[in-house]
């Protein structure tokens, strides 16, 4: 039997088995969404109200899931609107599918109404993309997209169809067990290289481990845990490693990274052994390379070769899987203890404790973020989904919830897209239904996805908005009181009545002014059964610390 192009779309979606789609109609993917009319009870399909918000809300559902995010869009803007998303998936390592409809094949060059070169335009920033003419094609390139976007080092996909193809018939055949021979057999240590590297880790005196997306990625967490155990190893995480070990764990030292945890940067360059898991060594977490870790030898574990050497020379890079790794690692790793080393990062986490209580007593009748993430983290037991978007808000989301559970914290890393949140947050509420899941968004990025507010109220999403307002874009307000002497050059933000707007939508909201009514605040909105905004009116110029100067060597953190 023959199917139209779209048709068989949706039966490849569900040989997939997919179940949420983030997407927009539009003229050249009308035909897929005509069948989606008639196969909508097999999926759920949510309306965004921007298309960028599909390819965060994408992100959302599978940084919760684990499994690729789905959306689809029309040509033209439509896809164009994808863009920031898919750049934004793939810096994150977040395995998205998005279908683009496109113009009827005879259109193709001719600079047709709401023609795009998708595929030339997402070539730098997709793992693999393609242009699908005719209906036949469909089945083999969604199993493919679906493939390569879920194996080796996630990331996204995108395909293009035009028209035509959608609407020309086709017999349906769907490839059975399809791969991708380059993304099957991704371990390609030997056991050669890993007792080489376990003999580093035995001898260490100063080893520490840094946990990356990866280990989150790979659902490695338990081996993470097993690995410090036995070594006693110390170890500390990137922003994106944030809730793969529990914070109260006595081996974890916090955050690494510009504004991290003031022990683990200041110590960082002490290391004699630093072991990867996972992680890219990003900029913002090695401050100034050619100062970064003189004295440790480097065991990078990564499922990206690209990652090995690409800025930190390793002197043991292992190529694989981190769950494999670290499960081939832990028979020949010896029991030990590192109390002395430890004991160095407990000194210097006093120094930032007694910076902690100097600020405390400074705003003691203040509302300042730290105040309000860390009353949420006590509140909520540290068991909360949190989702933040970029700025200041990020920061503090990062440093003061106390992440108990894996995938708990949700951001965009990398490409620090201001706007993630609110998108990012109904695609995790639609991926975790059973967990409670927070926005954390400054007024800044709220504005620029606040449209999406239309959704949450269509869909009667149950999603906590906590939203922290300084009239300020606050994170480059800091750095322009910083480092450009209070020249505070268009950081200034005049606000709309926010509540007034969240009430339009159907959402309650409530602004809060005054410390003292600030936990009762907190409470309502907690336990609140359907979606929330709360408004909190921060201190304006408050920042924060610790911090690591751009250019500048990651011991030469400062706390103020």
């Amino acid at each position: 039997m023959k199917y139209t192009g779209a048709e068989i779309l949706m039966r490849s979606l569900l040989q997939e088995k997919v179940e949420v789609i983030f997407g927009y109609p539009g003229g050249a993917n009308m035909p897929i969404y005509d069948a989606l009319y008639f196969y909508g009870k097999k999926f759920r399909h949510i309306l965004v109200r921007h298309e960028q918000g599909a390819a965060h809300a994408a992100e959302g559902y599978a940084r919760v899931t684990g499994k690729p995010g789905v959306c689809l869009v029309t040509s033209g803007p439509g896809a164009t609107n994808l863009v920031t998303g898919i750049a934004d998936a793939m810096m994150d390592s977040v395995p998205m599918v998005c279908i683009t409809g496109q113009v009827a094949a005879e259109f193709l060059g001719s600079d047709a109404f709401q023609e795009a070169d998708v595929v030339g335009i997402t070539t730098p920033i997709t793992k693999w993309n393609c242009q699908l003419t005719h209906a036949e094609e469909i089945p083999e390139a969604i199993a493919k997209a679906f493939y390569i976007a879920s194996h080796g080092r996630p990331g996204p996909v995108v395909i293009d169809i035009t028209k035509n193809a959608q609407f020309e018939k086709a017999e349906f055949k769907y490839p059975k067990n399809f791969y991708v021979k380059k993304l099957k057999t991704v371990n390609k240590f030997n056991s050669g290289d890993i007792k080489k590297a376990a003999e580093i880790i035995n001898k260490a005196k100063k080893p520490l481990m840094l946990v990356g997306h990866g280990v989150l990625i790979s659902k490695a967490e338990k081996e993470v845990l097993q690995v410090i155990e036995k070594t006693g190893m110390v170890a500390a995480s990137t922003l994106h490693g944030l809730s793969s070990i529990p914070f109260d764990h006595p081996l974890y030292v916090g955050m690494i990274g510009m504004h991290g945890n003031y022990s683990p940067n200041k110590l960082t360059n002490s290391a004699d052994v630093i072991l990867a898991v996972g992680m890219r060594f990003d900029d913002r977490v090695t401050g100034k390379l050619s100062e970064y870790v003189p004295k440790a030898k480097v065991i990078h574990i990564d499922i990206d070769e690209s990652e090995h050497h690409k800025n930190v020379r390793a002197h043991f890079p292992l190529l694989g899987n981190v769950k494999d790794v670290l499960k081939s690692l832990m028979p020949y790793l010896k029991k030990n203890n590192h109390d002395e080393w430890l004991g160095d990062f407990k000194e210097l986490d006093k120094k930032e404790l007694e910076f902690e209580k100097i600020r405390q007593q400074k705003n003691k009748n203040k509302i300042t973020m730290n105040v309000v993430l860390s009353l949420l983290s006590e509140k909520t037991k540290n068991e909360a989904v949190i989702v933040a978007d970029v700025g200041q808000n990020q920061m503090f989301s990062a440093r003061y919830y106390k992440y108990k559970n894996p995938d708990s914290y949700i951001t965009s890393g990398g490409l620090g897209t201001m706007g993630f949140a609110l998108p990012a947050t109904m695609g995790a509420k639609v991926g975790a239904p059973k967990r409670l899941v927070f926005a954390v968004i400054g007024d800044g990025g709220f504005q620029m996805t606040i449209q999406e507010l239309g959704t949450i109220m269509q869909e009667k999403m149950p999603i906590k908005i906590l939203l922290l307002n300084n009239e300020y874009l606050g994170m480059v307000r800091q750095w322009q009181q910083l480092f450009f002497e209070k020249r505070y050059s268009f950081t200034h933000m005049q606000n709309p009545d926010f509540i007034n707007i969240a009430k339009s939508y159907g959402i309650k909201g409530e602004q809060v002014m005054e410390r003292k009514k600030l936990e009762i605040a907190l409470d309502r909105f907690i336990n609140f059964q359907g979606p929330y905004l709360l408004e909190v009116k921060v201190e304006k110029e408050d920042n924060i610390f610790p911090m690591v100067a751009t250019g500048t060597s990651v011991d030469d953190v400062r706390l103020e």
